[in-house]
C-alpha cells in the first residue's frame, strides 16, 4: 500500500484519524503547526491538548446521546476513548480526565505507532492532490482560513468560545465549601463526591451578579459580533440574560445538601471539577468568561470558599472559525469542489471534544475505504456518529447553521414510543438500544 493520508492538525478529531488509519494499514503523515506555531489557547505542544473544560460529558450510554457516542467510539478502537478511560478522574456520571495525562498518552502512543509520521510545521495552502484530512479545529491558522475561503468562495462562519478558570484546590477555604456530587450520583465514593461546591445565598449571590455585569469585559476587533454557541455562554452574558438564569444553570442549588448548614437550603450553588489526577487543581464548572484577568480574580474572589483562590489559569475568549458544512462537504466529509480533502473535527460544526473526535473516527474510515478502492457508506443516521453527520452534510438548514452538540434530537424518530417526560426513559433506551445495532453493522462493513 503505496497511499499515504496526509492529516492537518493534532487535535481530537486529528488524532483520533490518525490513530484510525494507520490501524487499518494506511500510512500517516500528521501535519501539526505546534509547538513551531501556537496559539493563545494552546499551552504545549502536546496532541489532543484539552484547551477549554476537562470533560468529555456523560458517560451513561442508555439514556443520553454523548454517551452513546463514547460507545460507539470504544467499540471502533478509538484512541481518544481509550486514553480518556485511562485518565480518568472520579466525576459523578461524566467521564473528565487527567487532561495532561491524557494529552501526554495520546503523543506518546501516535508517535510510537510504526505508520504514523508526525511532521511539525504549519501548512498554509490547500493541497492539490493526494488524501487529505483537514482537521485544524477552532484555531484554524489565519493563512488556511484564507486558503479555504478562497477555494469555497463562502465565508467561513465564526462564533466566541470562552475559557473556564482552574482554581489551586488548597486555595479552597474547605470550612466553607465541600466535596458532594449533584444528586449523590456516581457507583463510588470518589464519584459521588466528585465535586467541590461553593453555597451562595441570596445576598451573595444578588452582589456575585452585580459585580459580573459591571465587570470589565474583552473588547471585539472591529466586524466582529458576539455570536457564542449556547453551549458555552460565558457567565456574564448569562447574567445578561436576566439576573436568574445563572441559579437555574451552572449555579442550580437542586441536588446538593451542605453539611456545614444541613438545615439551610442554598440560594445558589458554584461547582469545581477536578482537573488533574493529583486532585490539586479544580476548574470552575460551566464559569467560561470574557472578563478581563484583573476583573475575573476580584469577581471570582466573592465566591464563598474562594475569598482566597489562587489560579492556575484564569478565563479567556477566542473565535471559533466552522464552515458551513451543508453547503460545502458531501457525505463522505469531502469539500465538494476538492474531493480529495476531507474536513473533520469542529471545524465541521460540530461542539465538543468527543464529537469532534468522532467525525475524526469516521473520515478516517471513509478516506481509507476510498484508498482502498472500496464504497463505504456514512453511518445510518440511527446512530450517534450517523446523526451527526447527517446533520452537517445536509440535515441542518445552510443559512441557519450552527455548532451542535450529538443530541437524541438529531435522531429518527422509534415509532410507537411515548412523547413527552413521562416516555422519554424508555425512548432513549429504544434510541441508544437501536444505535448499537446499527453501529456495529456499520463496523462490519469498514
Amino acid at each position: 500500500m503505496t497511499d499515504k493520508l496526509h492529516i492537518i492538525g493534532g487535535g481530537m478529531a486529528g488524532s483520533e484519524a490518525a490513530w484510525q488509519a494507520a490501524n487499518a494499514g494506511i500510512p500517516v503523515i500528521l501535519h501539526e503547526m505546534r509547538p513551531e506555531t501556537g496559539t493563545f489557547a494552546h499551552q504545549t505542544g502536546n496532541l489532543a491538548e484539552m484547551v477549554c473544560s476537562n470533560s468529555f460529558r456523560s458517560d451513561d450510554d442508555e439514556q443520553n446521546a454523548v454517551g452513546l457516542l463514547h460507545w460507539e467510539m470504544r467499540a471502533a478502537g478509538g484512541l481518544i476513548m481509550e486514553m480518556a478511560d485511562a485518565h480518568a478522574l472520579p466525576a459523578g456520571g461524566a467521564l473528565a480526565v487527567d487532561r495532561e495525562q491524557f494529552a501526554a498518552g495520546v503523543t506518546a502512543r501516535l508517535q510510537a505507532h510504526p505508520l504514523i509520521t508526525v511532521a511539525p510545521g504549519e501548512i498554509t495552502a490547500l493541497p492539490d492532490d493526494g488524501h487529505w484530512i483537514i482537521a485544524t479545529g477552532p484555531l484554524t491558522s489565519g493563512a488556511l482560513a484564507e486558503a479555504i475561503r478562497a477555494e469555497t468562495g463562502a465565508e467561513a462562519l465564526a462564533f466566541f468560545d470562552a475559557i473556564a478558570p482552574i482554581v489551586y484546590a488548597d486555595s479552597v477555604d474547605m470550612s466553607k465549601a465541600w466535596f458532594q456530587s449533584r444528586y449523590d450520583k456516581g457507583e463510588t465514593k470518589e464519584d459521588r463526591n466528585a465535586y467541590l461546591n461553593c453555597p451562595m445565598d441570596r445576598d451573595t449571590y444578588e452582589a456575585f451578579i452585580d459585580a459580573l455585569l459591571a465587570a470589565d469585559k474583552t473588547e471585539f476587533r472591529e466586524g466582529e459580533t458576539a455570536g457564542y454557541f449556547d453551549g458555552c455562554l460565558p457567565i456574564e452574558v448569562m447574567a445578561e440574560r436576566g439576573r436568574e438564569t445563572l441559579r437555574h444553570g451552572p449555579m442550580k442549588p437542586v441536588g446538593l445538601t451542605n453539611p456545614h448548614q444541613p438545615e439551610i437550603k442554598a440560594h445558589a450553588v458554584v461547582q469545581l471539577r477536578r482537573d488533574n489526577a493529583l486532585g490539586t487543581l479544580f476548574n470552575i464548572v460551566g464559569f467560561q468568561t470574557k472578563m478581563k484577568y484583573g476583573a475575573q480574580t476580584d469577581v471570582f474572589r466573592m465566591i464563598p470558599g474562594l475569598e482566597e483562590a489562587r489560579f492556575a489559569r484564569l478565563g479567556g475568549i477566542h473565535r471559533n472559525t466552522f464552515l458551513n458544512s451543508p453547503t460545502l462537504l458531501d457525505d463522505q466529509m469531502r469539500l465538494k469542489s476538492q474531493p480529495h480533502i476531507r474536513f473533520a473535527g469542529q471545524i465541521t460544526g460540530v461542539e465538543g471534544y468527543v464529537e469532534s473526535a468522532a467525525m475524526g473516527l469516521l473520515a478516517a474510515r471513509l478516506a481509507v475505504a476510498e484508498i482502498r478502492g472500496n464504497a463505504l457508506p456514512p453511518p445510518p443516521p440511527e446512530t450517534a456518529t450517523g446523526a451527526l453527520v447527517t446533520h452537517i452534510t445536509g440535515g441542518a438548514d445552510a443559512k441557519t447553521f450552527q455548532p451542535m452538540n450529538v443530541n437524541f434530537g438529531l435522531f429518527p424518530p422509534v415509532e410507537g414510543l411515548k412523547a413527552g417526560r413521562r416516555g422519554r426513559k424508555d425512548r432513549y433506551k429504544a434510541y441508544t438500544d437501536r444505535a448499537k445495532d446499527a453501529w456495529k453493522g456499520w463496523l462490519a462493513l469498514s
